[in-house]
């Protein structure tokens, strides 16, 4: 080990974080049931394929009406 070694510097927020881990250890578990409920999902790549096959192509300035005469 380096005489020039500094401690380890934790900020508040990490102390704070290790802390609340070690108070509640269940809480990484609801973490993971959380992300589990909203992110961690099967995706169906064929029925996303059938989807992008449908897509319309938008026209370059939507905000315009085009029409199929011309003044």
């Amino acid at each position: 080990m380096s005489i020039f070694r500094r401690p380890d510097y934790q900020s508040e927020v990490t102390q704070f974080i290790e802390q609340l881990k070690t108070q509640k250890p269940e809480l990484d578990t609801q973490q993971q049931a959380g992300r589990a409920l909203l992110w961690d999902k099967n995706v169906d790549r064929e029925l996303w394929q059938e989807y992008r096959a449908g897509r319309v192509k938008q026209k370059p300035y939507v905000y315009y009406s085009y029409s199929d005469k011309q003044a």
